[in-house]
């Protein structure tokens, strides 16, 4: 059995997850708080559920898509706060990993559920 940490990314992953395989912009976006910070795939900050939207109503419109978490990493910081760390592989039409990235979440406990108040989502490859 995990610790509570990996309970709740995990319990927040599967959500994800699911919500990413629909392209559901509305679903994932209110898996984030309000206050949130999120750096995905392009250089753009987004900011509160309506920056997440855009950037999820934003992404290409693939035929089949999914994710995969690995590597993952979950550390209970207090009672309402937990630091996730891992690797997310997203899949689309022929199976293919078309993106690995490196990704940190901050997820924090609001209005009674968990949220992610910070995304940031980084190339594997070393830059310097």
């Amino acid at each position: 059995m995990g610790s509570a940490a990996d309970d709740i990314a995990s319990g927040t992953m599967v959500k994800w997850a699911a919500a990413f395989s629909r392209l559901d912009a509305d679903a994932l976006a209110s898996l984030y708080s309000r206050h949130a910070l999120f750096f995905g795939s392009n250089p753009n900050l987004y900011r509160g559920r309506e920056g997440v939207t855009a950037y999820f109503k934003g992404l290409p419109r693939w035929r089949t898509s999914s994710v995969q978490f690995s590597d993952v990493v979950a550390e209970q910081v207090g009672p309402n706060l937990v630091n996730v760390a891992g690797t997310a592989s997203f899949y689309a039409d022929e199976g293919a990993v078309n993106l690995s990235v490196k990704i940190t979440w901050v997820i924090v406990r609001e209005d009674f559920d968990w949220k992610i108040v910070s995304h940031h989502a980084s190339s594997k490859t070393p830059l310097i």
